[in-house]
């Protein structure tokens, strides 16, 4: 018997011994890896290239063992480090709340999902939502679990709970996968998945540390001695079979805190200018957004930028301020050229102020994109990217109205239309305006919009995308401001031009009316002294007494005198020179 047996017994035993040699490289490779991730999370300069080797010996180890939980957590925590989020969400996608279900070709789903995510303005879920996200056995049908509930009665849901608690490390496993997949999420702009994603992690983690408390002593819980139990647990932790940590350390504890903090207060004031909006307080709502956008306590990811920029520029359309409201969708495309949203609100800004080519451009840009989502089944980017609401079920009709807008504005072009630009309604000016109104508006808006000053904005945000570096953004943004910057010159320049015509016109009616008015003034005056009644000259009779004495003219007669003159001086004035002029002639005796 024993015979018969050792034939089988030998290739056992040398498969057991092949994997615990298997194990040991293994674990060699991980404890390697986490010194690296270590030396990377001290070291700022050389940190990147400790994160790669890290990620190196990861991948060796996964070769061996593709299901090892310590690998794939070491592995995310390096992607992480790498500000390779992109990845880490394509790796983890099955935890993204908004993206459960995604996948999937139904549009009901999709649309459900989307919806739920987008309407959570703080990021708060329900216990049950958050149990049918989260769960880790949430991928059953859920045919299956209906037919298993009976009277309020769940047996898959008992059975979970009697497998939770043989298996005390059922939870402990998933739990660097909200934290980490929480963190990767924020800087892809996901806030509201990354609001429940670390708030999940994060109660994991404190349930984690209950249990692990229970068999410590009272002088563990002393403050000098409670950051070092927990860094000593999640030791403890990762040295163990499973090899994952159940606690974080204090350090990532805290920035999971402050990141949690964060998430929230951008949502909060998004949410805030929204309503704002909502309730036609466009002023407010860009008070709002200016705080999002111009913050300066932490890093703002590009994509929730984007949206918020898109966003403020309908709070600036809305305020009758389209020259602000094109340049936030300038800044929105120069951050993602692809994003359906700012390309639907330039094109209508486009054409709202008359310029209709460049209406038509946006336009075909949009079609192109419709055309590739309707191509490849799905919008473009990937799964989990946000799109402003957008979802897959509306392509094709929102292709055909576009098809339709496209044809018409084309006609319109043809017939003339193009060159019709109101640049009154561009400069924020009313038609009529003075030139104190026309100078001050302009100069506000080229202060603002200055092409070297709107690529600004860009070094106040994280670029998470690989394909897009600053400098593109840089590029992409001046080429944007300098075309409206054009367009505002030449709007400036012939309502500049009006307001001069109007001014000179201006002038020679007022030249005109001081010239109608002297003329009549003059004629009254030449009226008035035809009818004025003539003074006589009085007799004085000469006498010896009066011969000797000189003769001095009488205050009437130089008052004759004088008006004669001033007579005299009116009509040459007047150049009347071939009206006669009256004489009085009177004989004087002696």
């Amino acid at each position: 018997m024993a015979a018969a047996s050792s034939p089988s017994s030998a290739p056992a035993k040398k498969h057991n011994k092949w994997l615990r040699g298997n194990n040991k490289v293994t674990d060699r490779y991980l404890g390697e890896a986490r010194a690296a991730l270590a030396a990377a999370a001290q070291d700022t300069e050389d940190g990147d290239n400790a994160a790669a080797a890290a990620l190196g010996l990861v991948s060796l180890a996964l070769e061996m063992s593709p299901r090892a939980e310590a690998a794939l957590e070491l592995r995310a925590r390096a992607l992480l480090a790498l500000r390779r989020y992109r990845d880490v969400a394509d790796m983890l996608r099955d935890y993204i709340p908004s993206c459960g279900k995604s996948c999937s070709g139904d549009d009901a789903t999709i649309s459900s999902s989307s919806s739920s995510s987008c309407s959570s303005g703080s990021g708060d879920l329900t216990a049950a939502s958050r149990v049918e996200l989260l769960s880790p056995d949430r991928d059953r049908s859920d045919a299956g679990a209906g037919a298993a509930r009976f009277l309020c009665f769940d047996v898959s849901e008992l059975k979970r709970r009697l497998v939770a608690g043989f298996s005390r490390n059922s939870n402990t496993e998933a739990q660097w996968r909200y934290l980490v997949l929480g963190q990767a999420c924020f800087h892809l702009g996901l806030m509201e998945d990354a609001v429940v994603l670390l708030q999940t992690g994060r109660r994991l983690a404190s349930a984690a540390f209950r249990r692990e408390s229970v068999c410590w002593s009272e002088d563990s819980f002393s403050p000098s001695n409670m950051t070092a139990n927990v860094v000593s647990v999640s030791g403890n932790r990762r040295t163990s079979k499973s090899g994952s940590s159940s606690v974080a350390p204090a350090s990532e504890a805290e920035s999971v805190s402050q990141l949690l903090a964060h998430v929230k207060l951008l949502l909060r004031r998004r949410a805030a200018a929204v309503a704002a909006l909502d309730a036609g307080l466009p002023a407010e709502a860009v008070r709002h957004f200016n705080k999002v956008l111009d913050t300066r306590r932490s890093v703002l990811p590009h994509p929730f930028a984007t949206a918020c920029l898109v966003g403020r520029a309908a709070a600036f359309w809305s305020a009758g301020r389209p020259a602000d409201a094109i340049a936030d969708c300038n800044r929105a495309l120069a951050l993602d050229p692809a994003f359906i949203p700012a390309l639907r609100a330039r094109a209508d800004l486009l054409e709202s102020v008359g310029a209709l080519p460049d209406c038509l451009r946006d336009l075909d840009h949009l079609k192109l994109l419709y055309d590739a989502a309707l191509r490849d089944g799905k919008l473009p980017g990937p799964s989990w990217r946000p799109q402003g609401g957008i979802r897959f079920g509306e392509i094709a009709g929102a292709h055909r109205t576009l098809t339709a807008r496209i044809q018409q504005l084309r006609g319109r072009v043809a017939a003339g239309e193009g060159c019709s630009v109101d640049y009154y309604a561009l400069l924020g000016v009313a038609r009529g305006c003075t030139r104190s109104e026309l100078e001050r508006a302009h100069l506000l808006l080229t202060l603002k919009l200055k092409p070297d000053r709107s690529v600004s904005f860009a070094e106040r945000l994280e670029l998470v995308d690989e394909h897009r570096d600053l400098e593109a953004v840089r590029d992409q943004a001046r080429m944007s401001a300098l075309f409206l910057y054009r367009m505002l010159q030449k709007g400036y320049s012939f309502i500049m031009s009006a307001v001069l015509d109007e001014e000179a016109a201006a002038r020679q009616r007022a030249k005109d009316a001081a010239a109608s008015a002297a003329a009549k003034q003059e004629d009254e005056a030449a009226k008035a002294e035809a009818t004025a009644p003539v003074i006589p000259m009085p007799r004085t009779v000469v006498t010896a007494a009066t011969a000797a004495t000189p003769m001095r003219m009488s205050p009437r007669f130089q008052g004759g005198f004088c008006r004669d003159m001033a007579m005299v001086g009116s009509l040459l004035s007047r150049g009347a020179f071939d009206r006669a002029i009256p004489v009085k002639c009177e004989a004087m005796s002696c």
